[in-house]
């Protein structure tokens, strides 16, 4: 069976932007940014982004493009005779699943929070009953298992038209408007009376965060925020590689993703904290920031109601886009191993997929006794703890032993892929660094993490 290709380098491109693009983006970002000196941080982020994400999001590329298969049959295509990576593979996979058990509860959020504010349900209420209005929709099952599977359905259904005519042209469509909506909530949320405090707060260098948590805290939060916004490590993006031809180096078109995941996020602060500043609201992370914060600040604007829903819509996009990759690349592990039709991988999946996201949905009321990491915590901490801390560090390590080792694939053949076409080389001296200090920084990220979330 002949494999699909994208209809075009903007098609690759914006897909891989919307996998990377998350949620994270937008309700993490900017609170990270605020809270260890602003402008300081991001640049230290982009010198990260650059050393950290790029490399290995070329070598996912690369071993997609080189494969032309999913991570279940990419290592084992590439090196038929060392037969263990596959399980690299098979573990990659595994973390797509997972991640999708709490993604697709998270985007029906987004869904219905757009519906709640079209309906105007915010309207006249402070941010106490916004709280109450939050709570209540996570304490009823029917409604979480309800918009969980209008995300499902949506996702799978797109995926079912094929790669050019579902996921290539309606995920165009949402990262395009996606672009449109964002720049328009930046231009409304700057020239709110008292936004100007918050840009300060935002873009302007404090050298203060650092007497306050140290350099090597601020250092360790953007190589924490690089590594964990591109969706590295689960074989989510080596997908698209597999998609792709040999006419363009792939280190050019990394940086063009992830030139575009910055943008996002660095907007989404544009858009968060004027409007905080301008209301005397504290701009926290999480949830919170989104599902109380925000619309209680839209109650307050002029034509709230109106830039709360494109807000939503702008959030759905970014939800969506990220699962539509994901599904994706989970439909084309039943092609690729047992030779499926995609009509018949969308089925099962859409089946599997519903049944393993109903933990998720149900954790926050009918499975609320299951509190995995003590008082207060739910399922969903769990399945993100395991995706964020375990699943993308460990898959992005072994992409790079593959791409620097004499046991796997090495360097020279990652190479040879990496730099086939026009564009940006993808430089040769970085042989060292790649192979002796990424694992190592890698390695002290995952440590760091296991060390952040339980001590």
């Amino acid at each position: 069976m002949e494999r699909e290709k994208f209809s075009s380098r903007l098609g690759f491109i914006l897909i891989s932007a919307g996998c990377a693009i998350g949620l994270g983006n937008v309700w993490r970002f900017p609170y990270i940014v605020g809270k260890y000196g602003g402008a300081l941080f991001v640049l230290i982020y982009l010198v990260f982004l650059i050393i950290l994400g790029a490399p290995i999001m070329t070598m996912e590329f690369a071993v997609g493009r080189a494969s032309q298969k999913s991570c279940v049959k990419a290592f084992e295509t590439i090196l038929p005779a060392k037969k263990n990576w596959r399980f690299i593979g098979y573990f990659q996979a595994a973390g797509n699943y997972m991640l999708m058990m709490f993604y697709t509860t998270v985007g029906g959020w987004m869904l219905s929070y757009f519906v709640k504010m079209l309906n105007g349900d915010f309207i006249g209420v402070q941010s106490q009953g916004v709280a109450n209005i939050f709570n209540q929709s996570l304490q009823d099952p029917f409604l979480q298992i309800f918009w969980m599977i209008v995300v499902v359905a949506l996702g799978f259904g797109i995926c079912s038209l094929g790669l050019q005519n579902g996921v290539e042209k309606i995920t165009k469509v949402m990262m395009s408007s996606l672009f449109v909506i964002i720049l328009v909530l930046v231009i409304r949320a700057v020239t709110l009376p008292g936004g100007e405090e918050g840009l300060l707060f935002y873009l302007v260098p404090d050298f203060s965060s650092i007497q306050k948590y140290g350099l090597l805290e601020v250092i360790f939060a953007a190589m924490g925020q690089a590594f964990f916004t591109l969706s590295l490590g689960i074989g989510a993006i080596a997908i698209f590689g597999s998609y792709i031809d040999k006419k363009r180096r792939l280190l050019g078109e990394t940086i063009s993703v992830c030139t575009l995941d910055t943008v996002v996020a660095i907007m989404s602060g544009l858009i968060i904290f004027p409007a905080c500043f301008a209301f005397g609201v504290n701009p926290e992370s999480g949830p919170g920031l989104v599902f109380i914060t925000l619309p209680s600040i839209f109650n307050e604007m002029w034509m709230g109601q109106l830039w709360g829903c494109l807000f939503f819509v702008f959030m759905s996009f970014a939800a969506l886009s990220t699962i539509i990759a994901v599904f994706e690349n989970i439909i084309s592990f039943g092609m690729d191993l047992f030779h499926w039709s995609r009509k018949k991988a969308v089925v099962i999946n859409l089946v599997l997929i519903f049944v393993l996201s109903l933990p998720c949905a149900l954790g926050f009321n009918v499975l609320n006794g299951i509190q995995p990491f003590g008082l207060g915590t739910t399922i969903q901490d769990l399945e993100d703890f395991l995706v964020t801390y375990n699943f993308l560090p460990l898959g992005s390590l072994a992409y790079l032993i593959f791409c620097t080792s004499r046991y796997g694939w090495g360097f020279d053949n990652f190479l040879d892929e990496a730099n086939s076409g026009s564009g940006i080389k993808f430089p040769k001296w970085t042989k060292l660094y790649l192979k002796y200090v990424l694992p190592c920084i890698i390695l002290f990220i995952f440590i760091q993490g296991y060390w952040t979330f339980f001590f």
